[in-house]
This record gives structure tokens, sequence and C-alpha cells, in this order.
């Protein structure tokens, strides 16, 4: 049998017993070392989308690897019934790196989200006594997750079109727009607000300077709990181990997943002393908020060894480096072709070409020429590629995003 042959059979196959709510690319991916991605055929791929910005140190690197293998061989699991090293050291590690105090795991950026909200509303029932306060402001063209409750605070309709009737007592405020934030909490009965620091799924959306440390002077006026998803920002993604700190702010909730283990799923809550008092557990009283899988060693011994390996291998600077070399070349690229581009967004290597027109051809048509992308927002392609990534890799990606818009032109 020819590896195309092979890679077809499998490709139908999947066609028969998976789900089919996947819009899956017509490659199946096999194996992966350093920025380039192999399928079944033998084809090489540059990635460019690091598996939406979860593979930061690229794929199949020596130091994530090991540190997988040989977790695997002492210990893959126990509850969250007894302690367990990695999941302590990785605790630390994230709490040296920002503002937090205590961190809670769990496997996916959903579930962070999910549990930062339910800290956020025991917090403001039990720990401050109010009742009242119920209600969870989020931003429009905002994406939290896919689960019942993050689906709801989701500011996008097409993410929550025949899930209804979803969570009660949400309220949608504009996205970068401090005065609209204003007249949401000084309501008074805002229990948390859940802010992206750059929308991702959005459109790869910067908020203008000003604007959280405005929402931080918000919630401390009002009582409000600040929540700051970093589940597509953090760990590194804009040369910053959290994008918030590009602005001298913290939240009181930051939630974590994606490239915190570098593709071995596991997501996080970091948080003060004070909000983590919503979920403390009482004697006499049920356990809060728990997760089986949560913190398991296996999935905390790959997140230290992500942290460590960014901070060893100066991935936050080759990132900062990174950037500003990718921004010129979009840029450039952006003023070549001014009949279908916009502008470039983004910061770090979160950037993005905001397109006058569906990008997802422009996606497809490079994945043919052998450059993987992903799409955010409907027009934006996405530059979200590994932490390791070198100016040959950038060079030759812009390359071939050239060579796909000269050709939709003419």
């Amino acid at each position: 049998m020819s590896n195309e042959t092979y890679q077809n059979e499998r490709m139908a196959k999947a066609k028969k017993v998976l789900l089919g709510n996947y819009r899956q690319q017509p490659i199946n991916l096999i194996r992966g070392e350093g920025m380039h991605l192999y399928d079944a055929t033998g084809r090489r791929f540059l990635d460019m989308t690091a598996g939406i910005a979860v593979c930061s140190l690229g794929h199949a690197h020596p130091e994530l690897r090991d540190a997988i293998s040989k977790q695997a061989n002492l210990l893959l699991h126990t509850s969250n019934l007894y302690y367990n090293d990695q999941q302590i050291e990785a605790a630390a590690q994230i709490t040296s790196r920002c503002f937090a105090d205590r961190v809670y795991f769990c496997n996916s950026g959903a579930e962070a989200n999910e549990a930062a909200l339910k800290c956020a509303r025991r917090y403001q029932h039990i720990v401050q006594k109010k009742e009242n306060r119920n209600k969870i402001i989020s931003t429009h063209k905002s994406f939290h997750g896919r689960t019942m409750a993050t689906v709801s605070i989701t500011g996008q309709e097409k993410y929550r079109k025949g899930f209804g009737p979803l969570l009660s007592d949400i309220e949608f405020v504009d996205y970068g727009d401090i005065d609209s934030a204003r007249k949401a909490l000084e309501k008074e009965d805002a229990c948390c607000i859940i802010v992206e620091p750059i929308q991702a799924e959005g459109g790869i959306v910067v908020p203008p300077k000003g604007y959280l440390k405005g929402l931080r002077e918000l919630c401390d006026k009002t009582g409000t709990v600040l929540i700051f998803d970093e589940v597509q920002t953090g760990i590194g993604r804009t040369g910053q181990w959290f994008a918030h700190q590009w602005e001298d702010v913290v939240p009181d909730i930051m939630t974590l997943a994606k490239a915190l283990g570098g593709g071995v799923p596991i997501g996080a809550i970091a948080c003060t002393d004070e909000s983590a008092k919503g979920l403390k557990f009482f004697e006499g009283h049920a356990v809060a908020h728990a997760s089986t899988f949560g913190g398991n060693p296996l999935a905390c011994a790959a997140a230290v060894a992500v942290l460590e390996t960014i901070e060893c291998q100066g991935l936050l600077q080759n990132c900062l480096m990174a950037s500003e070399y990718l921004r010129r070349k979009l840029n450039a690229l952006v003023d070549r072709h001014k009949e279908i581009c916009l502008e470039v967004r983004g910061r770090g290597l979160l950037l993005g070409i905001a397109l006058n027109q569906p990008a997802g051809p422009v996606m497809h048509t490079c994945r043919e020429l052998g450059v993987l992308f992903s799409v955010a927002g409907g027009t934006v392609l996405r530059f979200a590629p590994p932490l390791i990534i070198k100016q040959n890799h950038i060079d030759h990606a812009v390359e071939v995003v050239d060579q796909v818009l000269s050709d939709m032109v003419h």
C-alpha cells in the first residue's frame, strides 16, 4: 500500500468513526520535529499555528519529550486525594512568574474558565456574603470555551446558536471600551468580569493602552472580581510570561491552558490568596470544586519542563526578536497587497493579517504549498508559531503568503 493510499484510507475511516463536529483539513499528521510536521505521505509542513498556540517548544522538543518519558516511567495518576511532587512544583513555577499566590489545575481552557467563574461567584456569596452579586460581565467578540457556561459568556452568537437556554445573568460590553465596562460594573450586581488581554479567536484584537488598568480600577472600586483569560496569550506567547504584564496590571484570577503543557492537556487558574477563598474547603462542607485528572503527575511534569525550557533557552527574548522581524515582514506584505490586506494585528508571536474577505481560502492554499496557518475571527490569517521560530522560517512563511495573495489578485 502506498503512503498516499494509506492516508486516504485513514481519513475515510475517520469520516466513518469520528463524530464529525470538526472541519478537519485533508492531511493526516503523524509526526513532528522542531518547526515542522509530517503527514502520512511523508510530506513536510512548516507549522505556523503550533496546534492553536499550544506547541511553544515546537514538536518533539528533547526537554519536553524526556520529561514526559521520565514521568511516564514513574507515575501517571494518583487523583487529588493525595499530593504529588510534580503538581506542587508546577504550581510553584507558575506563582514565581506572576502575581498569583495559589494555583488550581484542571485539563483545558474551558475547564479553567469554568473554575474561575465558580471561584468568583462563590467568593461573592460565601466570603463577601453578597448573594445578589451573580452577574457575569463578558465582552462582545470574546471566546472563552465550549462548555455550557463558557459558551454562555462567549461574545459571538455563532458559538451560542442552537444551545439555548444558556447560563443566565450574563451581560456583554464592548471590548476595549472602559465606559461600557463602567456602566455594567457600577450596577453593583456584577460578580466578575472576564476579559482576554488580547482577543484571539475574535480576530487578534489588542485593546487600547490603559484599558486593562482601567478595568482593575473599576473592579477595585466596585468590589468585582477581575478575571483575565490568558488561555491563548499566556506562557510567553506575547513575549512576556503573561500578556497582562505588558500593562503592569494584575487580575484577581488568571486562567491558563494551551501552551502550559506544550501539547499535553492541562489547564489552571492562578489567583491571589484573597480570591482563592472562593474555592477554599471548609470543614463540614462539600469540596467546592474538583477534577479527577487535574494536576496529574504527567501533565504537571510537562508544564514544569515547558516553563523551565522557555526560561533556560531564552525563548521570551526569541519571541520578541522574532515578533519584531515578522511584523516588519507582514507590514511590507500588507503594503504590497492593499487590495486584500487591511492591517497587521497582535503582539509577540500572536499576530494576524486582517483581510477584507474570508481568510479560509488563503489558509487552505498555503497548506497546499506546505505552510500551516489557522484563521481567527473569520477574516484574519493567524500567525502563532512555536516560540523557537527563526528568521528563515519567517521568510519562507511570508513568501508563501505573498505568493498566494498575488495569485488571488491576478
